[in-house]
């Protein structure tokens, strides 16, 4: 046999291992491909998720910041307050007069919310406003300047909050100062984001519709006469701290001082609509009329459910309430209802656009020309509300002719009410069980009430019970015109809520200039004659 050579059998070794060593490497290149292209992907993914991270750790640090170290307790006046940012979805600012109840102002739209939390008089500062009454005449400046200084220490103090929150929690988080830092330097940045967006957004003009809510919303005190709305409100519109300076008198009025007289130039109506058979709308109604030294109520209808006689005793207390009682028939009144008024004492029940006096006022309404006591909707129901409304806009006319215009028309439904634009300064309806307000296209105010009685029975029909609805006019006692309303809305079967909200309309503002004859038509009324609807169906 011949002998192969050692360097052909070690040549051919190397050959074998080749072929045998190739799947192998096929796949060792293949898994290091594989991981380089899942290194590369996730590497492309890394800064996104950092950013998010980073955004993350900024907002819980900077959060955490403010409810750590973001109060400033400061003396402002008398009164021992707290002020605080907090994050919030719609911005705002929200004052706590504990434990009267708390004011909420829509100021300015950002995510911090400013509180100011009055925690209570300091019992020496007080004392020393009643021993010398005549430092009051600079309580507002005092005031303003207490609330200056705690705005700066707040500013200061949330910077280094928010700061030093972030910064604290990402070092906790990243354990490298540099990325730590840079959480801290975005919590600033976001911050005076925030703060800019408040400034740019500020509405000074939101002290003049607050919410309040607790006992606040049935202290008298924070109603006023109609004379110095305007004149309270325009010193107080421009800054936080003449606002803090009237929740300091008030708390301080409201605590000490006897219970609050009306000016005797100021009518105050009290609009109730759609009492619906609940008894318990007379007690609220007799309440109001105390707190607020209401001068006389208007019912706008549906003061019964079905206006059978045997419901005729439920109007009993009308009797027994401390003002006039002027009342309009609804559609779910009958005549039997309106007989029966007629002859109680205190009530005054217009229709057919008569016309009555009351209380420095001249009021003309109309009954609903439906009773549809089961709620139907008979054919040419809203020809007979159009029709109704045509007759009292006549009324009124002959009225005004008379040399006796009318102050207030009062009409059940709104579509009725809508036909006397023009003819009349303010038109008073209900029926809707939801409150509205609109200047319709001739100048006449037209003012829907919701229901003073929950809707009576019907309030267990929906998911949530309806509330209880009411409003306070004011009017000026020389031009006889509307000069503010207050709306009150109480929680409805089983709630204990109570909320008031202050409007005025917009020629009683501040800045603007009212005609020397008040809101409302001119005399002479509307040009347009209405066309008389066809009669409805029996």
């Amino acid at each position: 046999m011949a002998r192969v050579p050692a360097a052909a059998l070690h040549a051919l070794a190397e050959v074998m291992n080749s072929i045998r060593n190739a799947p192998r490497a096929l796949i060792h290149r293949h898994r290091t491909r594989q991981t380089s292209t899942t290194v590369e992907l996730a590497s492309r993914r890394r800064p996104w998720t950092r950013a998010v991270g980073l955004v993350a750790v900024v907002l819980l640090g900077a959060w955490l910041g403010l409810l750590i170290v973001g109060d400033v307790r400061v003396p402002v006046g008398p009164m021992n307050t707290t002020m605080t940012l907090r994050p919030s979805v719609s911005g705002g600012t929200k004052i706590n007069v504990s434990p009267l109840g708390a004011l909420q102002l829509d100021s300015h739209v950002a995510p911090v919310r400013l509180d100011v939390n009055v925690d209570q008089l300091d019992p020496d500062r007080a004392q020393a406003l009643v021993d010398h009454p005549e430092r009051l005449s600079g309580l507002q400046d005092e005031v303003a300047q207490d609330v200056e200084r705690g705005t700066l220490d707040l500013a200061v103090r949330s910077c280094v909050a928010v700061v030093t929150g972030a910064t604290a929690l990402g070092l906790a988080v990243y354990r490298r100062p540099r990325r730590a830092l840079a959480a801290g330097g975005l919590a600033l940045t976001l911050l005076v984001a925030s703060g800019g967006t408040a400034y740019a957004t500020w509405n000074p003009d939101s002290v003049l519709e607050p919410r309040f809510s607790g006992l606040l919303s049935s202290a008298p005190s924070l109603v006023g006469d109609a004379r110095s709305i305007v004149t309270e409100f325009d010193v107080y519109q421009k800054e936080l701290a003449r606002l803090v300076t009237n929740v300091t008198k008030l708390y301080d009025v409201t605590s000490t001082l006897p219970a609050y007289q009306p000016d005797p130039t100021t009518i105050r109506v009290l609009h109730v609509s759609d009492i619906h058979l609940n008894p318990a709308s007379w007690k609220i109604i007799a309440s109001l009329v105390e707190q607020y030294k209401v001068n006389v109520i208007v019912d706008s209808g549906d003061t019964m459910d079905h206006g059978t006689a045997a419901e005729n005793g439920f109007l009993d207390p009308i009797e027994d309430l401390d003002a006039p009682y002027v009342w309009v028939r609804g559609n779910h009144d009958s005549r039997v209802t309106q007989k029966y008024l007629e002859g109680l004492k205190n009530v005054h029940v217009l229709d057919d656009g008569r016309a009555r006096t009351v209380a420095g006022l001249r009021f003309a309404g109309i009954g609903d020309p439906q009773y549809t006591p089961d709620r139907s909707e008979p054919d040419g129901a809203e020809a007979s509300q159009e029709l109704a409304g045509a007759r009292l806009a006549s009324a009124l006319r002959d009225q005004r002719a008379a040399g006796t215009p009318v102050d207030v028309a009062i009409a059940h439904e709104p579509s009725a009410a809508r036909e006397v634009d023009g003819e009349v300064p303010l038109v008073l309806a209900g029926h809707l069980h939801r409150e509205d307000m609109e200047v319709m296209k001739y100048g006449t105010r037209l003012r829907i009430e919701g229901s003073t009685g929950g809707s009576g029975l019907r309030a267990v029909e929906g998911e949530y019970p309806d509330p209880i609805q009411a409003s306070i006019l004011y009017f000026d006692r020389d031009s006889r015109r509307l000069q503010a309303w207050d709306e009150i809305k109480l929680g409805g079967l089983g709630l204990t809520t109570a909320e008031v909200s202050r409007h005025l309309p917009k020629e009683n503002q501040p800045g603007a200039t009212p005609s020397p004859t008040g809101t409302g038509p001119s005399p002479t009324g509307r040009t347009r004659t209405p066309a008389a609807p066809s009669p409805a169906s029996p």
